[in-house]
């Protein structure tokens, strides 16, 4: 028994006449009675009444007709689906990414990509930035977006954008514009910055700033969540250093002052990955940061 077969006996018990099925699976007439005998053969039982006149399924051969009719709709369904895992249009890719583009650059990237692969699942995941690249290694997540350049070998990257650096400040604060600023008042601001790792080259541009401005600032507290920083900020628990795309997080009681001073944002992922829907994603961001 093959599908080619059962196609055929499908066929036969929709036309109920072998001459009209033959011409249309493109078989002679006798062909096809071989073929149904020998189905009734290996199944030991009578698929059709048939005559030299009229051909009708008996019930065992109406049993098989719906049986194999859903079965065979399952199979294309199968195949379908397997075409499409091997073109990488469906699967699932897991992202990390920083808080910074939650709410500009991830939501739009996302929309290219579900436009271009709309059954590709995504999951997306927040992590630690001294993480990131290690969970990509260990085959935990497939790509990360990274304000941190890439310091593992057979990981590669790809610069996404710079982000210009912001001083975040409760509203009410006497800093408006970057005018305002003075180095003398502001190291008796309180701060609350990302947690201190000396391999983040993120968080040496920050520290630029502050010898920018001669001193070192009292931090007192620390967060790698740029969410729950600025809700501290607006507390007015303290100041921050921020890329200024946190202002699409439309948070209220802050005022973002645009520094000179940017942090670039990387994309990474294991070079030896060979996986079709990773490539096809990667293109698609590739796409997106070119146009920009």
């Amino acid at each position: 028994m093959d599908l080619q077969q059962i196609k055929n006996f499908l066929k036969l018990s929709e036309e109920l006449h072998f001459w009209n099925t033959a011409n249309k699976m493109h078989i002679t007439q006798s062909a096809l009675s071989r073929q149904i005998q020998s189905l009734e053969e290996e199944l030991g039982l009578l698929l059709f009444y048939r005559n030299k006149r009229n051909v009708k399924l008996t019930p065992a051969g109406e049993f098989l007709r719906d049986k194999w009719t859903v079965m065979l709709d399952e199979l294309k369904y199968i195949h379908l689906f397997a075409r499409k895992i091997s073109e990488g249009e469906t699967g699932t890719i897991k992202i990390a990414h920083p808080d910074s583009i939650s709410s500009s650059l991830l939501p739009e990237l996302l929309g290219l990509i579900s436009a271009r692969l709309p059954e590709l699942k995504v999951e997306l995941v927040q992590l630690l930035s001294e993480n990131e690249q290690e969970f990509i290694k260990e085959y935990k997540i497939d790509l990360a977006f990274t304000r941190d350049r890439n310091r593992l070998a057979n990981i590669s990257s790809m610069k996404i954008k710079s982000d210009c650096l912001a001083l975040v400040v409760p509203d009410d604060h006497a800093y408006a514009t970057y005018a305002d600023i003075a180095a003398e008042d502001l190291r008796k601001e309180k701060f609350i910055l990302p947690v201190a790792d000396g391999n983040s080259s993120y968080l040496s541009i920050v520290q630029e700033f502050f010898d920018s401005m001669g001193f070192t600032p009292e931090t007192f507290f620390y967060s790698d969540f740029g969410s729950t920083i600025l809700g501290l900020v607006a507390k007015g628990l303290g100041l921050t250093i921020l890329p200024i795309t946190y202002e699409h997080h439309q948070i209220p009681g802050i005022r973002f002052i645009e520094l000179p001073f940017s942090a670039d944002l990387y994309l990474n992922w294991r070079t030896d990955d060979k996986s079709i829907v990773l490539k096809n994603v990667l293109q698609i961001i590739a796409e997106k940061a070119h146009d920009a």
